[in-house]
């Protein structure tokens, strides 16, 4: 007796949860046609310019020429040695 009470009881549980189911996707259904409803009434977003490039400031060479004047000091005073000089001289000159 023991049998058929588990076996009834199998076939309840599988009947509700197949029920439960299937009333879940056809909700989740629903909310995905609500969704794509409600995105075709948006408007479309506005296209995002790119900003303009930055331009080069006039006083941009009379600050490379102090950076380099300064580098020139202190390879002067020993602080740098002649490859550093000429790799920083480099990295100022091509910015």
């Amino acid at each position: 007796m023991g049998l058929l009470k588990t076996a009834a009881t199998v076939a309840v549980a599988s009947s509700v949860h197949g029920r439960v189911q299937r009333r879940q996707q056809a909700r989740w259904a629903a909310q995905d046609q609500q969704a794509a409803a409600w995105q075709a009434q948006q408007p479309p977003p506005p296209p995002q310019h790119p900003a303009p490039p930055a331009q080069a400031q006039p006083d941009d060479t009379a600050e490379r020429l102090a950076n380099l004047t300064k580098l020139g000091e202190l390879m002067n005073a020993g602080l740098l040695t002649q490859a550093e000089f000429e790799q920083q001289k480099a990295r100022i000159l091509s910015s």
